[in-house]
């Protein structure tokens, strides 16, 4: 069985400030962490393509890392 509340963001952000410190601060990292992971979930579907390999990606750096080594020297 599914319940659900409708409540406001003042109302939310009073109960949080009634809780302890400590509480607080796990319910802070845990919102962070969700919402980090789902940044990185949208950027990596953003950019995910099949047009590319890795053996595509590990020349190009290759080819890359010799012509910055020939300017060295």
């Amino acid at each position: 069985m599914n319940a659900t509340i409708d409540i406001s963001y003042n109302q939310i952000l009073t109960l949080i400030q009634q809780m302890p410190v400590r509480s607080q601060l796990r319910l802070g990292k845990a919102l962070t962490r969700q919402n980090i992971r789902a940044e990185l979930t949208h950027f990596l579907e953003t950019f995910r393509t099949d047009e590319i390999s890795e053996e595509d990606i590990l020349a190009e750096v290759k080819a890359v890392r010799q012509t910055r080594y020939a300017k060295k020297n």
